[in-house]
Formats: structure tokens, sequence, C-alpha cells
């Protein structure tokens, strides 16, 4: 779909692609989020991708992959570039709900260079029960929230992602804001270890907190970014402000772990 960037405009793509949804089998509950995924992704781009007054192209790609529906929402504008005291008619919580309801997404693009917001969505909100099973198709849907990003908007995306994720638990204000500073800190020296520019991210919300995992990187490159995080002023680092930090391995390279835990209850 290629439409005027309007916000009257977002209720037709919401539309449209809630039809393609109910075709492809996409259960109530998973349709609901589609909606609101595509709304949240459609405001941002009427919102702030081109000057006031000026006009502009909304375009919407979307189609069945794997287990799920893929949408891309695209604009030719000027990027993420929020602009304070604008009154959007929208959820008001923009890429921190996509990340939240999306089984994965990733940005393209950057300031002055146009905004492409890529989501899946998986066709069922729930376990399939015993009597429900079906053969398995594509590849299995992931536990954690996986983002691949754009070096220049890791840091927006990761810690709004993160704090969206975090509050989930029970994790108190203090942490979360810890949290956020040591993601603001990784975002700032991650790219070095991914060659192309394009940082992969996974976000896991399990009931003993939220573990962030970035990688695959290259060998020595995890060692790199915790050493960016040293305070050799303070004699200290910023990973005290994680529960847990660490290097794991496999045959696709190294990743850097960082942990914050919820309260015991």
């Amino acid at each position: 779909m290629s439409l005027p960037a309007r916000a009257e405009n977002v209720a037709v793509v919401r539309h449209a692609v809630a039809g393609l949804a109910e075709r492809l089998g996409m259960d109530e509950a998973a349709t609901a989020d589609l909606k609101t995924v595509v709304t949240e992704a459609g405001m941002n781009v009427v919102t702030h991708a081109y000057p006031d007054g000026e006009p502009g192209l909304l375009e919407v790609a979307a189609g069945a992959d794997g287990d799920g529906l893929t949408v891309a929402v695209r604009d030719f504008g000027r990027g993420i570039t929020p602009r304070p005291g604008v009154d959007r008619p929208s959820l008001r919580i923009g890429l921190a709900l996509i990340a939240a309801l999306s089984s994965s997404f990733e940005i393209r693009g950057g300031v002055e260079r146009g905004t492409e917001i890529r989501m899946h969505l998986p066709l069922r909100s729930r376990p399939i029960a015993a009597t429900e099973a079906e053969p398995a198709t594509g590849p299995p849907v992931p536990e954690a929230t996986e983002m691949t990003v754009g070096a220049d908007l890791l840091g927006p995306v990761l810690s709004r992602a993160l704090t969206a994720l975090a509050a989930r638990r029970a994790i108190t204000v203090d942490r979360i804001s810890d949290a956020i500073l040591l993601a603001d800190a990784i975002a700032a020296a991650a790219p070095r270890g991914f060659t192309d520019g394009i940082v992969h991210v996974s976000v896991a919300d399990r009931p003993e907190g939220v573990e962030l995992k970035l990688g695959p990187m290259a060998p020595g490159a995890a060692a790199d970014l915790r050493r960016s995080l040293a305070l050799p002023d303070l004699g200290g680092s910023l990973e005290t402000l994680a529960d847990e930090v660490r290097t794991d391995v496999d045959d696709d390279g190294e990743y850097l772990v960082v942990a914050i835990a919820a309260i015991a209850t």
C-alpha cells in the first residue's frame, strides 16, 4: 500500500492489514496486537516523518512469513525525530509498545534518510492445545523480543524497549533507571562490535527478571564492550548497575549478556 501520510489513512492501513490477518487465520488477540503496532508505526510516520504541511508518502508492505505475519511501515522523510509538544492521536507509547507486542521488530534508516519499521507477529497469541495441534511450519517463535537496529537508532530503541519489558516484572524504579543508564552506555559502544553497523539484540522477559543479550559479535568484541563500561576515574565500572554481566560464546560468535533481577517474592 502507498498512500498519503495522513492520520485518517492510518485507519485504512489498519483495516487492510487486519483483513489479511483474518485470511491467514490469525486469532483475535493476535489481530488486536497487530492493529495496535500498525497504528503506532503509522502514526509515527504521520507525526514525525515530514515537516508540517509537507505532503509525504506512507508505504506499507505485509505478508505471510512462516508462523505469522510480517509488516513493514516505511516513510521517506526525516526519520524518527520526535518533536516536543506534539499532541498526536495515537497511544503515545511508540516504539516501546511495538517492541512489547511484536515477536521481533527491526528499524532501518536514520535522520533525514527515512525510516522503515519491520514487525513480525505470530498468528496465535496463546499456546495451541494438544487437540488443536497443527504441523509446525517455519522457524519457531522466539522466547525473547529480538531486534535488529541501525547503530544511530540503538540508544533510544534499546532503552525504551528495555523499560517496557522490565515494567512487566517486580523491578523497582531505581533498578529500571540503572538499566537505562547501562543500556545507553552499551548502545554507545556496541556498534563497534558489529561490522555492518547493524546491531542484533534480544531482550528476554522472565519471572526472575530481564536479560539483555547483544550478538553474535566478532571474537574479542564482547570483552571490548565490557572494557568500555569502565570508569577509570572512579576505579569502577557501570557493570555494577546490573545483577550479572557475562560473555557467552557459541558457533556464531560472542554475546554480551546483561541481567536485571526482579524482586524476590
